[in-house]
């Protein structure tokens, strides 16, 4: 029989410690979030659907982008024992610098509907990280203000080759007289995706009020606050400001975008150029041969063409192509430290995160970036211990399988199924 007693009152008072209230809201949610996915149901909570629904949304059935996250949960790490890893070394050599974690901020259009601190948050966010950030030919922040916002640290530029070439070249021009030291010349946007949920909540640039908005901001009455008292929502690099993503897409960018355009902007650029976009092996061999100084694996967040090559599963095949002394990095469905350790092991150099950060600048601003990049960062240093390694070097192949759903069929009878 197990002999009771009384309580010891002294031993209750122990027990009864109280955690001391945040008063502060926007701390107490963030603190609250222990992943990327709890920061995107904040965000969900806060912001109004067009505005959510352009961020978390992609292309036509949203396939590619289900693939994607899906390919980094068919992921079995292998770890090694009695490999203690006490203090762990997450900082990665990429592009001529160095950056504190193996992940930088991508580009991403519009960032100032999400919340109006934008790319200002992210720049500022990446700053005080030691990461890159990456700003989009379609933000919402000029060139110099990223700069501003980020003056000692690495800003990186994204560019879309335009209709009009000129105005390509001037962005071109001025990034690299701000010091903006890579430039991603993007490959996979000729023309707009279908992006369904914009379409479906007549999402446009600026945000039309309709019956629908009206009734989807009465819960969320700060966002429209900030959006009605900070400075006009438009596209800092471009004039054109009216209609839908689609209408600004098609209207701006040019399909008969070539390797000569490439070969142009590669002499207006003097630091460093890689291609954002590649899709397969075959790109990936020529632009080697091209010698850009990289190229991103990427299917622009499954925003463009739906059923698109998953860009996580492209990794081994391309690295093996190029070999160990050509900089690939890797986008799309990255939502977890773990992500990127196991797209590192596979061999790319370096990982981008878009909407990982938006979810985190939506629930909170710029304390929101700063919160999805440590949550990212504990996720890679307890990922990287558990595994045994001390740092990134160390990680390679054989720490990881990639399971697959996704089993290409033979073509003939005689031809073996590959990826």
């Amino acid at each position: 029989m197990v002999q009771r007693q009384l309580p010891n009152p002294a031993e209750l008072l122990e027990l009864m410690k109280f955690k001391k209230p945040e008063l502060d809201g926007r701390k107490r949610r963030l603190e609250g979030a222990l992943t990327i996915a709890d920061l995107r149901t904040i965000a969900k909570r806060r912001t109004p659907k067009a505005a959510f629904d352009y961020t978390d949304g992609s292309a036509e059935g949203e396939i590619s982008l289900t693939r994607a996250r899906q390919a980094f949960e068919d992921v079995e790490f292998h770890p090694g024992i009695l490999k203690p890893a006490p203090d762990v070394d997450t900082s990665a050599e990429i592009l001529g610098g160095l950056s504190a974690l193996p992940f930088g901020i991508a580009p991403t259009g519009f960032t100032r509907l999400m919340q109006t601190e934008g790319e200002i948050a992210g720049a500022g966010a990446a700053a005080a990280a030691g990461i890159p950030f990456t700003l989009s030919t379609l933000g919402t922040t000029s060139i110099e203000g990223v700069k501003a916002a980020n003056p000692h640290g690495r800003n990186w530029f994204q560019l879309y080759v335009m209709r009009d070439r000129e105005i390509s070249y001037e962005l071109t021009r001025r990034a690299a007289a701000s010091g903006f030291d890579t430039l991603h010349f993007t490959v996979d946007t000729p023309v707009a995706g279908a992006r369904l949920r914009d379409k479906r909540n007549g999402f446009s640039i600026p945000p039309q009020l309709t019956l629908g908005t009206i009734i989807n901001a009465i819960p969320r009455p700060w966002w429209w606050f900030d959006f009605l008292t900070t400075p006009k929502l438009e596209f800092a690099s471009l004039s054109t400001t009216g209609g839908t993503v689609g209408e600004l897409l098609d209207a701006a960018m040019d399909p008969t975008i070539s390797y000569d355009d490439l070969a142009v902007i590669r002499d207006l650029w003097p630091g460093k150029i890689v291609i954002k976009g590649v899709q397969n092996v075959e790109d990936a061999v020529r632009l080697q041969g091209e010698g850009v100084d990289g190229i991103v694996l990427s299917n622009h967040g499954g925003r463009q063409l739906d059923r698109a090559p998953v860009p996580f599963h492209l990794l081994p095949s391309v690295r093996k192509a190029v070999g160990d002394d050509f900089t690939v990095m890797v986008d799309t469905g990255i939502m977890n430290g773990a992500d990127i350790v196991a797209s590192v092991a596979l061999g790319a150099d370096f990982t981008l995160i878009g909407r990982a950060y938006l979810y985190g600048l939506m629930a909170g601003g710029r304390q929101g970036v700063d919160r999805a990049i440590e949550i990212l960062r504990t996720e890679i240093v307890r990922t990287m211990r558990l595994l045994g390694v001390s740092s990134l070097a160390e990680l390679e192949p054989a720490h990881v399988t990639q399971l697959t759903r996704l089993v290409p069929l033979a073509r003939n009878a005689e031809e073996t199924p590959s990826r």
